[in-house]
């Protein structure tokens, strides 16, 4: 790569950053590059001034790029194995304590992941013949930096690819048996979603029992992590729990401010 191009990318992403308000400067350049690349091959550009140009006369490419750059790829009970230790080791210990549920999905592209959290504590409610008392006690706030993906977690509605890690009691106990497949009224209505930078904003007020925040973290370099370890433990309650990705780890001082629950799943309590 020459200075030239070094140049040229990074006026690109200041750009970005300056006129869409995406912190390009905490994500791994690696991965930034990638996905422009992708970008840049779709419009039949060569360099990145060029694809610059792009996005003064295109807005629609604009909003595919931040597309690319959020990396919204998920499933409902994405990796089943962790939302298995959820269930039963999260879930039972939060109903069990009295008072609200708060529960943050940090990066909840289209709400597959705070539906699937919603539909495991209404099974839990229900065996327990509690149900009455869900939507007075679990409050599940969904979060992300697309607006787009938030406008389409609002209907609840799903295809059929989202649910090829979804057990089948679970998804016929949850969803409709028709396209299109949508979350019952009842999980629904615990989940609530808004606009929200991670990076740049701080944790939203009020101290959360649940903090999911799966496959986000990769993407950012190191001291963008280490700040955002500091931010959930922070918005944690002492009771609470962390969930993150497979392939996440704790670093640096987190290492010290959060003990395993489930280190296989990436379930952690805040010390």
């Amino acid at each position: 790569m020459t200075d030239t191009q070094d140049e040229a990318f990074a006026s690109l992403t200041e750009k970005i950053a300056r006129e869409r308000g995406f912190g390009c400067a905490s994500y791994k350049e690696k991965c930034l590059r990638r996905r422009i690349a992708v970008r840049m091959r779709a419009k039949g550009v060569h360099t990145y001034g060029d694809y610059a140009r792009v996005l003064d006369t295109d807005q629609q490419e604009y909003d595919r790029l931040l597309d690319a750059l959020t990396i919204n790829v998920t499933k409902l009970f994405r990796n089943w194995e962790t939302y298995a230790v959820i269930a039963e080791k999260v879930v039972p210990a939060l109903w069990a304590r009295s008072g609200p549920i708060d529960v943050w999905s940090a990066g909840c592209s289209s709400g597959e992941e705070p539906y699937s959290l919603g539909a495991l504590f209404h099974r839990h409610a229900e065996s327990l013949g509690q149900l009455a008392d869900l939507a007075k006690r679990v409050r599940i706030l969904g979060s992300d930096i697309d607006t787009r993906c938030l406008a389409a977690a609002e209907h609840g509605t799903f295809e059929e690819g989202d649910f090829v890690d979804t057990p089948a009691e679970l998804r016929r106990r949850y969803f409709d048996s028709t396209a299109p497949f949508t979350i019952i009224p009842d999980v629904r209505r615990l989940v609530r979603f808004e606009r929200r930078d991670l990076l740049a904003e701080p944790a939203p007020p009020g101290t959360f029992h649940l903090i999911c925040c799966r496959n986000v973290l990769i993407y950012f370099d190191r001291e963008t992590q280490e700040r955002l370890f500091a931010k959930f433990r922070g918005a944690l309650a002492p009771d609470g729990f962390l969930v993150l990705g497979k392939v996440e780890t704790l670093l640096g001082s987190a290492r010290t401010r959060f003990a395993p629950v489930d280190g296989r799943e990436r379930v952690y309590r805040p010390l």
